[in-house]
């Protein structure tokens, strides 16, 4: 009888390990995705990878498709002039303001003879002490003045140096124009970044333009702003030469030239002719194909301030205009086609139907001999300079030949402003103002919150539909439950439940980590430790992240990241501002959407609502708790300290940009929304700059001295040099 049961205890045992082994083996080939999962994945969120690029292009729709109706029940030129005024106003406050005009400050610093044309090489200063190289372009002999170009170089490493614009310029020289070419910032001898941005080793005119961009735009205007400031000082130096007729201006360029040169046309209206190439298309056939380029070409919110390319050149009606294109070009041929169908109509209304054309040649992104000769033809006439407009084959010059400074570039010879340098000024100024306001919280801070809404594009959830249960793993004394919470369209949240076996009600920790959900949820990680001291934690993917990731889009302004393998696209972040919104503002209303579904669940304690941010995320966890009370107590693990540290670092990490609201430092910063958090209880640990690199105690004392003083009182703001799990537990157990 006794060695039956022990026989019977063996089997037990053998059982209880068979069990255990399996336990561990299903532990072992968890798959914590909720939307592709192990039996294949939803079909309504296949594309749930691409949300982030979807949504704001489905908002960006919504306002083209009201732009198209309002430019449809325009019919004559009364409603034409009426809309053109309106532009000039959207066009003035999606920019920004010019400053005032200073002495450009030319100097003419070496000279290039051959025959037919000379060379005068040239820096002038757009604003004092930022200088622009250049090349004035003479034909010779030159009896009388003569008709000016400014030309607009594209995005080539050597500016307007390069063999495409050099042909184009020589060509336009020998027809008799005086062209003065100019090099962009970021191009030729303007690098600001010659040792790599962003984490390159190598930093090519996109980036260059927008990784100081990204800092411009927290700052309320477009870094377009300043490309077109130097092209308009350009053509102040040129009315300046006695060889130049100020009646006969024209602009011309291709590429990013093409984008410049709509844009000072559109702005200065001492221009008469424009020839942009390789540029125009419309937005929606824009957002369908390649997407948003870089930051110069990015208006603030133009998008949703009811703006599209036919717009540059609208403005100008009945000036004349010439697009020009190619049919295999990035930009799609056919968004051109409608532009330039749109553009009849509006010249029609003036009597100037003929003042705008069109020309296409069959080609790639391209320069081809047809459009160079349409564009000689097209500046011919209308700045009444007749005669053979045939491509010639011209004697190009070597980059050396064009070298403007002594050294190749303005930085190391002449040193003076940057793009980085006149936004850093810029935000002092608008801080200045900022810490003003700070002196009375009482009335900013609630400014401060509703400003940082409008900017973020956030947007209270109207209804949030009940989350959709896809399936649960057992681990020892928990669940690990998986969920996603429906919205519209690609509008998803999918998150991951972890329920303490015992059916009780239990307060909740939401768990929000830039690397998704599936961070620390293996067995043994931090989420783990929460649910074991007796929490129900959520970790979701917030749009942009995991499950609902970056996606496909990349863009020319793409970034390699720390916290992201596919990297950080600069580009989506444009297309959020196009669109008034944000990544910031649509993660912190899935945080709040999260929270109203978790409300609804058994096994929560609605009562007693925590969150901890790490890294990045720490700005959604802000907004998001400044829109939403029920968030009582929040921790941020490695927050970056604010929006300013960011403009202020010259080198700073790209990971941050997806965190960022542009145009905040108008308003409000990271310090306002943690100091409206009062008497709500926030712990902070190992806070740091734009480079993460941690701050000092008085660091941390020094820039968020507004938080301290709101959070003192009653003694609800911890703040710790560096992160501490074990501190964070006892803290939130209090």
């Amino acid at each position: 009888m006794m060695r039956q049961r022990a026989n019977v205890n063996v089997v037990a045992v053998m059982c209880l390990m068979t069990v255990v082994g399996i336990a561990a083996a299903q532990d072992a080939e968890e798959d914590l995705r909720v939307l592709y999962g192990e039996r294949g994945s939803w079909v309504q969120y296949t594309d749930a990878r691409n949300a982030p690029y979807q949504l704001f292009r489905e908002k960006a729709f919504r306002f083209l498709k009201d732009r198209a109706e309002h430019i449809g029940n325009l019919q004559n030129r009364g409603q034409w002039e009426d809309r053109q005024s309106n532009l000039r106003a959207i066009f003035s406050e999606v920019v920004g303001s010019f400053p005032q005009k200073t002495p450009l400050a030319a100097r003419i610093l070496g000279t290039v003879e051959r025959e037919g044309l000379r060379v005068e090489k040239l820096i002038y200063e757009s604003v004092p002490g930022y200088f622009v190289t250049a090349a004035l372009f003479l034909p010779k002999p030159l009896d009388s003045p003569a008709p000016a170009i400014l030309f607009c170089s594209g995005h080539a490493a050597e500016g307007f140096r390069s063999a495409v614009y050099q042909t184009m310029i020589l060509n336009l020289v020998h027809k008799g124009f005086v062209v003065l070419a100019f090099d962009p910032v970021g191009q030729g001898e303007r690098k600001n970044y010659p040792d790599g941005c962003g984490g390159q080793n190598s930093c090519g005119p996109t980036h260059e333009h927008s990784y100081p961009g990204f800092q411009g735009f927290l700052l309320g205007g477009s870094p377009a702003r300043q490309f077109i400031w130097d092209g308009i000082r350009g053509i102040d130096y040129l009315l300046t030469r006695k060889e130049v007729d100020p009646t006969r201006i024209g602009v011309g360029g291709r590429s990013g030239g093409g984008t410049q040169s709509s844009y000072i046309a559109a702005f200065d209206e001492r221009v008469f002719a424009s020839a942009p190439e390789a540029y125009i298309t419309s937005n929606h056939r824009l957002l369908s194909s390649v997407g948003p380029q870089d930051s110069e070409q990015i208006f603030f919110h133009g998008i949703a301030r009811g703006l599209d390319a036919a717009d540059l050149l609208a403005v100008r009606a009945p000036k004349p205009s010439l697009i020009i294109a190619t049919t295999r070009d990035m930009f799609n041929i056919t968004g051109t086609r409608e532009t330039f169908s749109e553009l009849q109509r509006t010249y029609e209304s003036f009597g100037k139907a003929a003042a705008i054309q069109m020309v296409e040649d069959d080609a790639p992104h391209a320069s081809t001999k047809r459009n160079r000769e349409s564009m000689y033809a097209f500046f011919q006439e209308q700045l009444n300079l007749p005669g053979d407009s045939r491509d010639i084959e011209v004697e190009l010059f070597s980059e050396e030949e064009l070298q403007v400074t002594p050294s190749g570039q303005v930085k190391t010879s002449f040193g003076g402003e940057t793009l980085f340098s006149l936004n850093r000024t810029r935000a002092e100024s608008l801080l200045e103002r900022l810490e003003r306001q700070r002196e009375n919280p009482t009335a900013h801070l609630p400014v401060a919150v509703l400003a940082a809404r409008s900017l973020s594009g956030f947007r209270d959830p109207e209804m949030v539909e009940d989350a959709v249960f896809v399936g649960r793993y057992r681990r020892s004394g928990y669940f690990v439950e998986k969920y996603f919470l429906p919205g519209d369209g690609l509008d998803v949240v999918p998150f991951l439940l972890m329920v303490p076996e015992e059916k009780i009600k239990r307060p909740l920790v939401l768990y929000l980590h830039p690397r998704g959900k599936a961070s620390e949820a293996s067995r043994g990680g931090e989420i783990e430790q929460l649910v074991r001291a007796g929490y129900v934690v959520a970790a979701p993917d917030l749009l942009g992240i995991g499950e609902t990731g970056a996606g496909d889009f990349k863009g020319d302004a793409h970034f390699p990241s720390s916290t992201a393998p596919e990297g950080v696209s600069g580009n989506l972040w444009h297309l959020g501002i196009l669109v008034g919104e944000s990544l910031v503002g649509r993660q912190a209303r899935d945080v709040v959407r999260l929270v109203s579904s978790l409300n609804r669940h058994p096994g929560v304690d609605a009562s007693s609502i925590a969150a901890i941010s790490y890294g990045t995320l720490g700005s959604v966890l802000l907004h998001a708790a400044a829109f939403d009370k029920r968030l009582e107590r929040l921790a941020l693990m490695k927050p970056f300290s604010s929006f300013a540290a960011v403009v202020y670092e010259h080198d700073y990490e790209t990971k941050f940009i997806p965190a960022l609201v542009a145009g905040a430092l108008t308003a409000y910063d990271l310090p306002d929304l943690a100091a409206s958090l009062a008497p709500r209880e926030l712990w902070v640990a190992g806070m740091t700059d734009a480079k993460s690199k941690l701050l000092s105690h008085n660091q941390i004392q020094e820039q968020w001295g507004s938080v301290i003083s709101a959070h003192e009182a009653r003694g609800t703001l911890t703040l710790l040099d560096e992160p501490d799990v074990a501190k964070f537990l006892h803290w939130l157990q209090k």
